[in-house]
């Protein structure tokens, strides 16, 4: 049972991924269809469909859930303080999978909101180094 959640983690991941880059199951077949090519089973990008039930109800909850975000940190996580409704209202009965699969989402927004702010930041000490004030000299 724990190798199957592993491999539905996998499968977000590597759907996640592919939604990053733009990649999606039909582009993907439109792409070898385009060069008269065959699928190859193992290279099909994973679908929401492909999922199992608890893993939507774990992406709902989490876009659901309010974002915790401050200046100069970016996000910091989801607000889990409704968490027990969308368990009650969505019947969760694996609690722990679902909690693994939100932290798992969790975790990487939270990445991803790092990578941003950290690549902002470069960018404005690129820009600012860039632009060396010259010596105002008064005039006699």
């Amino acid at each position: 049972m724990e190798e199957q959640k592993e491999k539905v983690i996998e499968r977000l991941e590597k759907l996640h991924q592919n939604l990053d880059t733009g990649m999606t199951r039909e582009r993907y077949l439109d792409l070898c269809e385009q060069m008269g090519n065959e699928p190859i089973e193992e290279e099909i990008p994973p679908d929401w469909s492909d999922l199992p039930e608890i893993v939507t109800h774990a992406v709902n909850t989490f876009n659901l859930m309010g974002d915790r975000v401050y200046p100069e940190i970016g996000y910091v996580g989801k607000d889990y303080t409704n968490l027990n409704h969308y368990i009650e209202l969505y019947a969760i009965e694996d609690k722990e999978f679902f909690l693994h699969v939100l932290s798992w989402l969790d975790s990487r927004a939270i990445k991803k909101s790092s990578d941003q702010l950290k690549r902002e930041y470069d960018k404005m000490k690129r820009q600012s180094s860039g632009k060396q004030s010259s010596p105002r000299v008064k005039g006699r």
